[in-house]
């Protein structure tokens, strides 16, 4: 079965043409900077080999969809109704849906919502201290780019030969999150009801005080809409910068010209992923592994350095020359170092293939 997987990012499409279930890679395609997710998806190349089925990484659909299911008119109702909660990505994918229905009627077409990794997070971690009416109406932490913390807990496992490890996944992009895992499970992660909040990302505001939000609503008169046009498309990295887009090269490249407000907001990043890196291991009692992938974490040398510095006491320490050298999944940390630190490429894809051909069958 030929498995097609477009990955549609915040910024980006990924895709891949999978033969399930030997997971042998038919055809795949990136394309950067994204601006009309319908047009990308109009230039994917399978270079000629057949579609058997369409897998999208959904992110956002309540509390009935934390797991992989065909797309109907229940799961499209769903994103529709979650759309508010994560306004960036339930677009895209509504967008694609109805794309990928116009040009291949009949193909099914499956959803893998993100926040399937995080279902069995504790309790203690998944609960918001909010009005119980608003816990009823599915307001709870749900987390999100499950695949890729996913692949990352299983490859981290296989390259240091342990699968009761204690890792922190770190994907850095230009949507980021982190994730405790014990042993393969998610244990807490970064990303809450919404992907607004956790770390900075490329122009969406991470962690922040909701009557701040109250506040500037009845001090300006703005509605729902505004706020969310705000804080979806001119917040995070974007925001502290002044760098419109957010793009962390393109903030490491201000920063090297003297930038002062690109340089702070890298320091708030960074700031950000250390301190979570310390309390996860806070969570899971220990620490053995922590893992950077996405576009940033797999490849910003720089910002693995700043993300790490100062974090001698929970036995973390960089070589060098192994972080700034190589190319593939690699191993950074010194010899001496008591936990590994490695740099992985995500495959979100497999990840989403595979759960589309459990359902297809």
């Amino acid at each position: 079965m030929n498995i097609l997987v477009p990955n549609l990012g915040s910024t980006s499409l990924k895709y891949q043409l999978l033969a399930m279930p030997s997971e042998e890679v038919l055809a795949k395609g990136r394309f950067e900077r994204v601006a009309d997710y319908r047009e990308a998806i109009g230039r994917i190349d399978t270079g000629g080999a057949p579609i058997h089925a369409v897998a999208l990484k959904a992110v956002h659909a309540g509390p009935r969809y934390r797991g992989t299911f065909l797309v109907d008119e229940a799961v499209v109702a769903a994103l529709r109704e979650f759309l508010p909660a994560a306004p960036a990505h339930n677009a895209i994918y509504l967008a694609a849906i109805e794309a990928f229905q116009e040009a291949m009627p009949g193909v099914p077409l499956v959803a893998a919502f993100e926040p399937e990794f995080h279902a069995g997070m504790p309790e203690c971690a998944r609960l918001y201290g909010v009005p119980a009416g608003w816990l009823e109406e599915g307001v709870a932490h749900y987390g999100f780019h499950g695949a890729s913390h996913e692949y990352i807990a299983g490859r981290a496992a296989e390259m240091l030969g342990r699968d009761d490890l204690k890792l922190v996944s770190c994907h850095l992009g230009g949507s980021s999150s982190m994730c405790a895992i014990r042993e393969g499970r998610s244990v807490d992660t970064s990303m809450g009801f919404s992907p607004q909040s956790g770390l900075e990302n490329a122009t969406r505001h991470g962690d922040l005080d909701v009557f701040a939000v109250l506040f500037m609503m009845d001090r300006h008169g703005w509605t729902t809409d505004e706020v969310r046009r705000q804080l979806a498309g001119g917040g995070g990295l974007a925001g502290l910068s002044g760098v419109a887009g957010g793009d962390v090269r393109d903030l490491e490249a201000a920063a090297v010209a003297g930038n002062r407000n690109a340089a702070l907001a890298l320091q708030v990043f960074v700031y950000q992923v250390r301190k979570t890196i310390g309390a996860y291991a806070a969570a899971m009692g220990g620490l053995d592994a922590v893992a950077f992938t996405g576009g940033i974490g797999e490849n910003s040398a720089r910002l693995r350095e700043g993300c790490c510095q100062g974090l001698d006491f929970l036995g973390i320490r960089l070589d060098e020359q192994r972080n700034h050298a190589g190319t593939g999944d690699r191993l950074v940390s010194a010899e001496d170092s008591r936990v590994a630190v490695l740099a992985l490429a995500t495959n979100e894809e497999a990840v989403v293939a595979r759960r589309a051909y459990r359902l297809l069958g």
